[in-house]
């Protein structure tokens, strides 16, 4: 019992700064969840090696869940969700990721790993450079179909690697002109439906290997799943709140330092 209580408590504390750079950067926090909730999961000996990777996705996804509802909220109430478009955008993601989660059950973890590590680093060159560029050529976004269509396959990846969608679709609108603020508030909405469809693959394709006795729904743990929510969902309208103050130089800046800081991590470890 004590060390589940430590282990809440250490996914309580990540989740302080998952929340804030949730509403930040429109990220959903997968990215900083998923490598530091493999090493808890590591540390405190929960699963078997094979299955850390794959349940630190599920719990994040899981996660995102209720960081992305705060964060969505905070930003609809800052005008920052372009409601034109969000829902062509959350109906691809939803379909890429409901799919995504029964495949990446099947996948084995050095797999996950590579894919993880290579889209976060090819993400976060893509934000770097686009954040020294001092005008952006306007692009007309697609038309509905098309939209979704891009997005059902960054919906995929996202519940592949146990991300909101942020750190692919932030880069994809602001790459059509899109406000960096708006795209923010939009992969924000969009990742409620990420984590929600892709949840339930991982929960459905994890029910043959863990057990609720054991404290899993599928592949999602849930005192860690616990943890990270206690937090988060309080500090991500902190974070939304901070983009109404930096210039978005600075946060794409951060985007990608920090993109570039965990895709290093993954692949040291």
């Amino acid at each position: 019992m004590t060390e589940t209580l430590l282990l809440i408590v250490c996914c309580a504390l990540l989740g302080c700064g998952v929340g804030f750079l949730a509403g930040l950067l429109g990220i959903g926090g997968g990215l900083i969840i998923v490598p530091a909730l493999s090493s808890i999961l590591l540390y405190f000996e929960v699963v078997d090696s094979p299955h850390i990777l794959v349940v630190a996705i599920a719990t994040s996804l899981a996660s995102i869940l209720f960081t992305s509802t705060s964060s969505a909220l905070a930003h609809h109430k800052k005008k920052n969700v372009p409601w034109d478009i969000t829902p062509w955008i959350m109906g691809g993601v939803a379909f890429g990721a409901l799919v995504s989660g029964f495949i990446a059950g099947l996948l084995p973890e050095a797999a996950i790993r590579v894919i993880f590590s290579v889209s976060v680093v090819l993400i976060a060159l893509k934000m770097l450079y686009s954040s020294t560029k001092v005008q952006q050529k306007k692009r007309a976004l697609p038309n509905h179909l098309v939209l979704s269509g891009l997005t059902a396959m960054m919906g995929g990846l996202s519940a592949m690697i146990g991300i909101g969608g942020g750190a692919l679709l932030v880069p994809l609108l602001t790459y059509f002109a899109v406000d960096m603020k708006k795209a923010i508030g939009c992969a924000s909405t969009s990742g409620i439906v990420i984590a929600l469809f892709g949840s339930v693959g991982y929960v459905t394709s994890g029910s043959i290997h863990h057990t609720w006795a054991q404290g899993f729904a599928g592949f999602v743990y849930l005192p860690a799943l616990f943890g990270i929510v206690l937090t988060s969902w309080f500090t991500a309208p902190i974070g939304a709140k901070a983009t109404q103050y930096l210039p978005t130089s600075m946060i794409k800046k951060i985007f990608a330092a920090l993109l570039l800081f965990i895709a290093v991590s993954m692949i040291m470890n």
